[in-house]
């Protein structure tokens, strides 16, 4: 079981990654709605790769586990 500042400082980790990609993928395509769900669709492809790694870095993570 987490802690939940543990589940916290995950979360707010999760959502600056998520922020930054959809940053750099905003500023390479433009505004189009092709160029949008294009967007969409590359941004749930790297959030879904991204999620995986981070979900197994932080399985290694002992801080904030309760033990018992």
């Amino acid at each position: 079981m987490e802690t939940q500042r543990r589940t916290l400082v995950k979360a707010i980790v999760w959502n600056v990654m998520g922020l930054m990609m959809m940053a750099l993928v905003g500023l390479v395509m433009t505004g189009s709605m092709m160029v949008g769900g294009a967007m969409a669709i590359v941004n749930t492809l790297i959030g879904l790769c991204c999620y995986f790694a981070y979900e197994r870095v932080w399985a290694k993570i002992s801080w904030g586990r309760m033990h018992g």
